[in-house]
């Protein structure tokens, strides 16, 4: 098992810190989990919310290549409808060169409906504008003097130059949040990431307190946006928790990785022996959360949890 941290640049008002400084705090964090052997960071994309989450995934990728050396960059995911194919075709290429092939190009076809109206753009046509889109990507990638017909993009004689350093190119991912997402397809053929909340402190009483109260906002944001999206199950169901010193007894919990190592450390046993999964994803550095306090938790985990899952 491979894994990663993810990090979403999400900055609340409620513990707002200037965004040059909390940057340059999250690129730190990063440095400091290549040092501790993380395999992967990955970047998740949102647009237009109060907290500032990142929009713009392959010019955060670039900044990252810069910085590090061997851990592998991906995105999870990006939104591919919302950005030009002959774009997101380049910027791929120019993030994989920054980073000598180090990109992994999770894409998705999103699901907010505040972002697709805020985009005047049909939400019915997610699937097709992203099928379409890894179509003409893919063909930049691999040949020379490309002309396509699309429904959404039309190209002529359109070569890519420079390409990504990775042949043909950077591993694709494809975002998937249910059943009919991965309909007709055998796990056994594909690598397998999941994401889960991961916390480490010395006692489970301090993991609790540093981190929950990050965690109910996470949980408010996504409770809004799910629940209008309603594309999987459980997507309209309330939150079983009214406040943030609720979550620790509530069924969520059971989910959560949240206590000293030992404890993450059965957990991780649990889902290892529950979920097919190649890829660990871990989200720790929680919305408004102290960079520091995040470092330190993926400094335990990767001490005292992590090898023994490799």
């Amino acid at each position: 098992m491979r894994f990663g941290f993810m990090e979403d640049f999400r900055n609340p008002v409620k513990w707002r810190r200037p965004f040059p400084e909390f940057y340059r705090q999250i690129l730190d964090q990063i440095v400091r989990a290549e040092e501790l052997g993380y395999d992967n960071v990955w970047l998740t994309e949102h647009h237009f919310t109060e907290d500032g989450y990142n929009p713009a995934l392959m010019a955060t990728a670039a900044a990252i290549a810069t910085r590090t050396s061997s851990i592998r960059i991906g995105t999870f995911i990006l939104l591919l409808p919302f950005i030009h194919p002959v774009r997101a075709a380049e910027d791929v290429a120019c993030a994989d060169i920054f980073s000598n092939g180090r990109i992994d190009l999770g894409i998705g076809q999103g699901y907010s409906h505040h972002e697709w109206s805020a985009f005047c753009m049909n939400r019915s046509e997610r699937g097709s504008r992203m099928r379409e889109g890894i179509k003409l990507m893919t063909r930049l990638f691999t040949e020379e003097n490309v002309t396509f017909d699309g429904k959404y993009t039309q190209v002529k004689d359109m070569t890519l130059s420079p390409k990504a350093v990775q042949d043909p190119y950077p591993p694709i991912w494809i975002g998937a949040r249910g059943p009919k997402a991965i309909k007709s397809r055998n796990p056994d053929d594909f690598k397998v990431a999941q994401l889960r909340m991961v916390y480490c402190a010395e006692t489970e009483d301090q993991a609790w307190e540093e981190c929950q109260h990050h965690l109910y906002h996470l949980f408010d944001f996504y409770a809004g946006i799910l629940s209008e999206a309603n594309d999987a199950e459980g997507d309209d169901v309330p939150l079983p928790i009214t406040c943030a010193e609720d979550i620790r007894h509530s069924p969520l919990a059971a989910e959560l990785m949240i206590g000293t190592p030992d404890q993450v450390a059965r957990k991780m046993e649990a889902f290892k022996a529950k979920y097919m999964c190649t890829d660990f994803i871990m989200d720790s550095q929680f919305p408004g959360l102290d960079p520091k306090k995040g470092t330190k938790s993926m400094e335990l985990f990767a001490k005292h949890v992590m090898p023994a899952f490799r």
